[in-house]
């Protein structure tokens, strides 16, 4: 028999979001800029849809601005050192809270930044915003449709 409570715990501690990338370009795209200021990390992960083209950068970017206007900071990049070249393949990276200041004080959003080899290949971006200041129910949606 299934259990009649509510668990909450996990989608209360972390914001998770997914995206669709489809850039139809080789050139780096920003994937959705993300306010972290009540967070303590972003994890992002790449997992490959369509294609079997090289993934020529893969990294997280801060910026002032919450549309990604002014002026960027490269917080981590991704070493990329096993190719996720086959649907499904994916790549993960990680960045504290604690790494934004040290670029600039006032860099407060971020995002994903994926730069395909080839225009017509396709991933999902997973965000995970987490450790929140102010934990809180629905965080995490239970349903993205």
């Amino acid at each position: 028999m299934a259990s009649a409570l509510t668990s909450i715990k996990a989608t209360s501690n972390a914001k998770r979001l997914v995206f669709d990338v489809d850039p139809n370009a080789s050139t780096a795209t920003d994937v959705s800029w993300q306010d972290l200021r009540d967070y303590g990390y972003i994890l992002v992960g790449f997992i490959r849809t369509i294609g079997t083209g090289a993934l020529d950068a893969f990294a997280i970017l801060a910026n002032p601005n919450s549309d990604g206007s002014g002026t960027d900071a490269t917080v981590k990049t991704h070493a990329v050192g096993t190719e996720p070249d086959a649907v499904a393949d994916a790549i993960w990276l990680e960045a504290s809270a604690s790494e934004f200041p040290p670029l600039g004080t006032s860099l407060r959003y971020a995002t994903a930044s994926v730069e395909f080899a080839t225009d017509t290949d396709e991933a999902i971006v997973i965000y995970e915003l987490g450790n929140p200041r102010f934990p809180q129910q629905d965080l995490t949606a239970d349903v993205i449709a």
